[in-house]
């Protein structure tokens, strides 16, 4: 689908990476046959999910220069994201990921980025006209971990903000880069009240938490006065959230998962396409109910096939399925 020229712009700040996925499914990586290579990073996702439905897009970070970064900055290019805040590094790789889905239901990780280039972009590298270009500003955790991204992150946080934009904030947990879950915790916390919308899922909740359940008290002891909306989705199950002045359930859509990688980016690419233009949508929980069905239906589709950015839906797949019900 065509972008709207005049929409804001969205931009995604973080990791792009390989990520390496069994060609069985249901095995551990240490019984995985062989692996198929495929773009990942969560903020990359996003990029790619608000343009594929109509939006404008650009995303901000570092590659290795060699030839998986090329050819993921040309995977952004191809889907039509702006590259003009990519870097490049010469002295360090792409990062790679393997991920698989064990039988049990478990994801299993391996990570291979000490150091990735995605973790070496440094403050000076940063395209600050880009940044203040942005509507909406959106952005994860694991640019949190080490610097010199973490200064990055900072600083493009900063000027974002200083020029009007939304800041968006998508908790994307990944315990095994961080050197112990209590720096996790308090770093994923530290940028908590400089974000209007974040979004976390239902095991977020709890790792955040440290409680067991995943209720509205437990959402509500993340509440700050300065958000506009906390989102907690619950996989198949739909999302919970909360406002200012309401909080509500909305439910998903049934659809026969193969592979639920990257759903949580496509339901916040549809939601930031949706709110960039729009944000009134977020004190309107009649509008803002709509939307989420709308985002959840994104994410619904997007576990129907292998991989993330192959997955991402347009809007007429997502109108098609709302139409069919739950």
């Amino acid at each position: 689908m065509a972008s709207n020229s005049n929409s804001g712009l969205v931009v995604c700040f973080g990791e792009m990476l390989i990520d390496f996925v069994p060609t069985e499914s249901g095995v551990s990586l240490a019984e995985a046959p062989g692996f198929l290579k495929a773009a990942g990073g969560a903020p990359a996702n996003v990029a790619i999910a608000v343009k594929r439905l109509g939006g404008r897009s650009a995303f901000v970070g570092k590659l290795g220069d060699d030839e998986f970064g090329r050819m993921l900055a040309g995977i952004l290019e191809e889907n039509g994201v702006s590259t003009v805040g990519v870097n490049f590094d010469k002295g360090a790789r792409t990062a790679l990921a393997y991920v698989t889905l064990r039988s049990d239901g478990e994801r299993e990780f391996m990570f291979y980025r000490n150091p990735g280039a995605d973790m070496l972009l440094t403050p000076e590298e940063l395209n600050l006209d880009l940044l203040k270009s942005a509507k909406i500003f959106h952005f994860g955790s694991i640019s949190l971990i080490v610097d010199p991204c973490r200064s990055a992150h900072i600083k493009a946080m900063e000027v974002a903000r200083e020029s009007g934009a939304l800041l968006s904030y998508d908790v994307n947990l990944r315990e095994l880069l961080w050197p112990s879950k209590e720096e996790a915790r308090k770093q994923i916390l530290s940028i908590w009240d400089k974000a209007d919308i974040i979004k976390i899922s239902d095991v977020e909740l709890q790792f955040l938490t440290g409680s067991d359940k995943i209720d509205d008290e437990s959402a509500m002891s993340l509440w700050r006065p300065t958000l506009k909306l906390l989102l907690v989705t619950l996989g198949e199950n739909g999302c919970n959230y909360y406002g200012k002045s309401f909080m509500g359930h909305v439910d998903s859509f049934r659809v026969d998962q193969v592979d639920t990688t990257g759903a949580g980016d496509s339901f916040v690419g549809a939601l930031l396409g949706k709110v960039v233009d729009d944000q009134g949508i977020l004190e309107d929980e009649k509008r803002l109910r709509e939307v989420l069905r709308f985002a959840c239906a994104c994410g619904a589709i997007t576990t129907t096939k292998k991989g993330a950015i192959p997955s991402l839906p347009t809007q007429d797949q997502v109108f098609s399925l709302m139409k069919k019900g739950c």
